[in-house]
């Protein structure tokens, strides 16, 4: 059966090339544009071969030249929306590719699974050409929302990606001699909830995760996210909560983007700070450092913060440290964010008060493309990657490409 499959496939391909050179080279074509400006010369019967789901097809179509100003069109170009000699349709099925694999493995997996013959480098350029106008969709709004949302998530956090020599040229980083290897990519998960459980707990919308991400400045970012929450309904929640790690950019960027949410410190992090607070001000193999870290996780988990804080003051005072303890440093974070830490009230809320999604992100939307064994990018290369991955994970991928080419234009035309 398979190879009889295989045999109708290539029959059908063959008759679709045939079916389609028929309709772009009919003489009655209306081409938007197929007449001359003033000005411009035509040349009529210009031969080009366009690559198509179903192969290479051959058109001939006029060009328009304008010598004052040294330019040329193909009507039959633009009105097609070819992407150099490349099909949209086709553009569209080997970004997909190469937005959830590598180039070389996104070329073996079209040849296998769609039959079409494209190779790594060609993928790749085809990728770099129409990242940009793809980046631009995911900006956009795809129709105008009225409905209420009852709560809406912000999360952020950032995640290193490694690149080449020359990005890294003078750039500080983590290694021993200072030097860097890597370059931060900021990202932002925005979703919704709209009930709880049984048991009270929390439940995500499902597929209502959608992602903004760049190599920006914290400010440029945050003026991202704040935009995508926007167009997620911002000014439409009842309830607006932003959850992050320590990092100081990160609550700027909340401070000034999300000035009406509830911020949230996420648990995890405080809890693996006051872990190794213990082990400091107990000793890494004491008892004591898990019987203490035992009960202050359930005090923290409590809204007793403030008893914590205390009491880490009172354990660090007996042990007369001198001024530049840094436990002193361990013991401050938590003074600093203590408003941010009062999870049994966001648990009788029925709020979430992890930042798994958006630390999952950075995994499953970056991780798993960017971060590849050997592999090692310029801003742009990655840049490009990172908008087919925010699509791609955002659901989103349909809805964006349906608008940048313009895919429902028959259903439109049968419908009318």
């Amino acid at each position: 059966m398979e190879a009889v499959e295989l045999g109708l496939r290539a029959a059908l391909f063959k008759d679709g090339r045939n079916l389609l050179e028929k309709l772009y080279s009919q003489p009655g074509l209306n081409v938007p544009g197929n007449a001359s400006q003033p000005g411009e010369k035509c040349h009529a019967e210009r031969a080009k071969d366009i690559h198509t789901l179903f192969g290479p097809i051959a058109v001939c179509r006029n060009y328009f030249y304008q010598p004052s100003t040294h330019t040329g069109r193909f009507a039959l170009d633009q009105a097609l929306g070819l992407v150099h000699s490349f099909s949209p349709a086709l553009v569209r099925l080997a970004a997909r590719s190469a937005a959830k694999e590598g180039y070389e493995s996104a070329s073996d997996d079209l040849l296998a699974q769609a039959g079409v013959s494209l190779d790594g480098r060609q993928i790749q350029r085809l990728v770099n050409l129409v990242a940009p106008a793809l980046a631009t969709q995911l900006e956009g709004v795809s129709r105008p929302e009225t409905d209420p949302v009852p709560i809406l998530y912000a999360e952020v956090d950032g995640t290193g990606v490694p690149m080449v020599d020359e990005e890294l040229a003078g750039r500080p980083g983590k290694q021993e001699d200072g030097s860097a290897k890597t370059r931060e990519v900021k990202l932002g998960a925005i979703f919704t909830q709209t009930k709880t459980d049984e048991e009270g707990l929390p439940m995500r919308d499902h597929a209502s995760t959608t992602y903004v991400g760049s190599f920006e400045s914290a400010p440029d970012f945050g003026s991202r996210i704040r935009a995508e929450g926007l167009r997620r309904g911002l000014g439409r929640a009842a309830k607006v909560v932003f959850i992050g790690d320590g990092a100081p950019w990160i609550w700027e960027l909340a401070r000034v983007n999300f000035p009406a949410a509830i911020l949230i410190l996420d648990l995890y992090h405080a809890l693996e700070r006051l872990h190794t607070l213990c082990a400091g001000l107990y000793g890494a193999d004491n008892p004591w450092a898990a019987r203490m870290a035992h009960t202050w996780t359930a005090m923290l988990k409590n809204d007793q913060i403030g008893e914590v804080i205390a009491a880490l003051r009172r354990r660090r005072h007996d042990l007369d440290p001198p001024p530049d303890d840094p436990l002193e440093k361990q013991i401050a974070y938590f003074e600093r964010f203590q408003d941010k830490m009062l999870y049994k009230t966001y648990r009788d809320q029925g709020l979430f008060y992890g930042s798994g999604v958006v630390e999952g992100g950075c995994k499953s939307v970056i991780g798993q493309r960017l971060k590849e064994s050997g592999m090692f990018w310029t801003q742009a290369g990655a840049t490009s990657v990172l908008h087919l991955r925010l699509a791609l994970k955002g659901n989103r991928w349909d809805e964006c490409w349906n608008r940048l080419h313009h895919s429902d234009y028959l259903k439109i035309k049968l419908a009318a």
